[in-house]
């Protein structure tokens, strides 16, 4: 179905609205994003059908709603910043929280601000704001990363090298997986669960990652959950910098690097003894 049928009310200058909604609790809506959706000529939701729960226990009747998700966002963003060239109001809205973190919406904002339309962010709910409070783990320096990466060798990387406390998305059927590989690295590592936030089964579980690692081992989440993660730790993160020096070595002398030669270069990139990375490799190749 297009999107330019039937026809919405004229303004004199359209506008984009990125609507913050709850990410659980329905009553945790800002007055300004309600009467956003009271008077927008069009609301693009990421699935109508969530949607139209909001605005039921809102009493709010929308003028129209059509679907916004990573499906369609590529084909459908042009027809919607056409609606707002033309005066149309749009509001963005994801199923929870803010748009475009970790949700479809960036490719709308990216087509209207290409056309130098007018875009406003109505702030609100964020689950990512609400679990670093919640998680008790330093504020000054964070960081989110999405969803965290699959591969272990990524998630390695990634875990091993954030000096900072570390905010992610994680599926419940990974997240006892990502927690062991967290204690295998530093067992006393700070960590937050973060589950099904705002909601009536809310659960914030904070501890080790060894301790909470043992506990998701016997205890299957289910639902959302933000993952909190305390920088690493000094010797945790030298350790893996020793780590990958000696795999670089390991490389350099299978592809037929002399040893000797091969740790001086190591050593001069990383500040590592040469002597230290030639014991190393030699007691590797006994």
């Amino acid at each position: 179905m297009s999107v330019d049928s039937p026809p919405v009310r004229a303004h004199a200058h359209g506008r984009l609205l990125v609507c913050a909604t709850p990410i659980g609790n329905l009553d945790d809506v800002t007055v300004r994003v309600l009467d956003s959706l009271r008077d927008a000529d069009v609301l693009a939701c990421e699935d109508t059908r969530h949607t139209r729960i909001l605005l039921e226990r809102h009493d709010i009747r929308a003028a129209r709603l059509v679907s916004l998700h990573e499906h369609n966002e590529r084909t459908r963003a042009p027809e919607l910043a056409g609606l707002v060239a033309d005066g149309a109001t749009v509001a963005l809205l994801s199923d929870a929280g803010t748009p475009l973190v970790s949700d479809p919406g960036f490719a709308l904002v990216g087509a209207c601000l290409q056309e130098e339309l007018a875009v406003e962010v109505l702030p609100g709910p964020s689950a990512v704001l609400t679990a670093l409070i919640a998680s008790g783990l330093p504020v000054q320096r964070w960081r989110f990363v999405g969803f965290l990466p699959r591969r272990r060798g990524e998630l390695e990387r990634l875990l091993l090298h954030a000096s900072e406390t570390t905010l992610a998305f994680e599926a419940p059927r990974r997240l006892s997986a990502t927690l062991a590989l967290l204690a295998e690295l530093d067992p006393d590592r700070p960590v937050a669960v973060c589950r099904e936030l705002t909601k009536l089964h809310e659960e914030i579980r904070r501890g080790g990652a060894g301790e909470l690692a043992a506990y998701y081992a016997e205890h299957a989440p289910r639902g959302e959950i933000v993952l909190g993660i305390g920088a690493a730790s000094a010797d945790a993160t030298d350790a893996a910098g020793r780590e990958a020096a000696l795999e670089a070595l390991h490389e350099l002398v299978r592809a037929g690097a002399h040893p000797r030669r091969a740790a001086g270069t190591v050593a001069r990139l990383t500040g590592l003894a040469t002597n230290e990375l030639y014991r190393e490799l030699a007691r590797g190749e006994q």
